[in-house]
């Protein structure tokens, strides 16, 4: 089933069940993913040694697809993270799955490394770097992109509860793996904790997926609904169907998720980050500021306050994805000297916004236009690009900038102007 070319697809993961590589894997290919390219993308990386299959299968009385990873070749588990990553960037892959399967991975070593106090190019996979496993997860962005999929929304994350025995021993649920992964996204246990009823839910290599994929995290977004996946795990216990739902659906709001207004007007949920900072050279800030921008804050900023016993400091305020807390939090302490932040999840409406290119001079510019119900609620230059093009110019920035406007307006990007047809979602 293909939903490309008919708007932006969206994928939403109910991982309320449940949650591994096979059963995304297999909810995928419930979904229409085609067998085919899949494999193809596999063989890229892993030639000769695992061949893809499903098959119907029932969890707790309900049908469900059974995605199976043949071994054809014998399989050593251990295998370096920078062996993955080398295979990866040498393989012939679509760069949408080869860059999705690359930031699994990554996000798999970096709580390795950090779960044994090692580098992250010295990491060693155990189970996740098995042939399977590597299938499992060059095999679910492959289905991704078979299906056209733009945006992957997650529900909040069942792990298990009680303990798990693996090749470090006996371990409580959720393991370092798994704990780590889900650091900054929305828990729970997702079993009722009665005898016979405890163990793991969700794998390190599902948890890496999803959160490595998601752009956000809460229930079913605003869509067109086009088809429901369904993939099942190994375990079939009466009280729980032990699967993972994919729901596909063509977004009816411009960001593809949250809630939506048909007036374009959609929100996101989001997280804050805040740090009270009062002993930090203010040369270095803006340099601090500049550094969360480039690793993913949505916005940053800083608020002069007045402290205990009248010292004058700053409250660094970072908003932040969900899939980019916990990163963003771990770049406040390393570039600050805070010892302690705070984290509240709040919601950010915005206008639905596209962008248009202007020319100055022969230089490109890009104008961001924020729109609402059809028409241009405000159009504004880049300030980079501005500021880029000035230098190369050798003219004043504020020049550059008067100029980049009246190429706007000349555009017809004014507010209260119709929105052009080509920025319409």
């Amino acid at each position: 089933m293909e939903a490309r070319g008919q708007g932006r697809v969206v994928a939403w993961v109910d991982a309320s069940a449940g949650l591994a590589g096979d059963m995304l894997l297999g909810a995928l290919l419930d979904l229409g993913a085609e067998l085919e390219p899949i494999q193809e993308c596999i063989d890229a990386v892993v030639p000769d040694t695992v061949r893809i299959g499903v098959s119907e299968t029932t969890r707790a009385g309900l049908r469900a697809a059974k995605a199976h990873v043949d071994l054809l070749a014998e399989d050593q588990h251990h295998r370096r993270w920078a062996e993955i990553r080398d295979r990866l960037g040498g393989a012939a892959l679509p760069e949408r799955t080869r860059s999705r399967a690359l930031a699994a991975f990554e996000a798999l070593a970096r709580v390795e490394a950090a779960a044994h106090g090692t580098e992250i190019d010295e990491v060693e996979f155990h189970e996740v770097g098995s042939w399977d496993s590597i299938a499992d997860v060059v095999g679910v962005c492959a289905g991704l992109e078979d299906l056209g999929v733009d945006e992957v929304v997650v529900s909040r994350l069942a792990l298990g509860s009680g303990f798990v025995t693996g090749s470090h021993g006996r371990l409580p649920v959720p393991g370092p793996a798994v704990a780590g992964l889900a650091a900054g996204w929305q828990v729970e246990a997702g079993s009722e904790g009665e005898a016979g009823d405890e163990g793991e839910l969700a794998t390190p290599t599902g948890v890496a997926l999803v959160t490595t994929l998601a752009h956000e995290q809460g229930p079913l977004p605003r869509m067109r609904l086009i088809a429901t996946g369904v993939g099942a795990g190994t375990r079939d216990r009466p009280g729980l169907a032990n699967v993972t739902r994919v729901a596909l659906g063509l977004s009816d709001s411009p960001t593809g998720h949250g809630e939506a207004a048909a007036d374009d007007l959609a929100a996101r949920a989001m997280s804050l980050l805040e740090a009270n900072v009062d002993d930090l050279d203010p040369r270095v800030w803006p340099s601090v500021v500049e550094a969360l921008l480039d690793a993913g804050a949505a916005d940053a900023w800083l608020t002069p306050i007045v402290m205990k016993r009248g010292r004058p400091a700053q409250v660094l305020s970072v908003l932040a994805h969900q899939r980019d807390v916990a990163s963003l939090r771990d770049l406040v302490f390393e570039l600050t000297s805070t010892i302690g932040l705070r984290e509240s999840e709040i919601r950010r409406w915005e206008l639905a916004r596209g962008w248009v290119t202007v020319e100055v001079d022969g230089r490109n510019i890009g104008v961001k236009v924020a729109h609402r119900d059809g028409r241009i609620v405000r159009a504004t230059p880049e300030f980079r690009d501005v500021a880029a093009a000035a230098e190369v110019l050798g003219r004043p920035v504020r020049d550059v900038l008067e100029a980049a406007r009246a190429a706007a307006a000349h555009a017809g990007l004014a507010s209260g102007r119709t929105l052009p047809e080509g920025l319409r979602s």
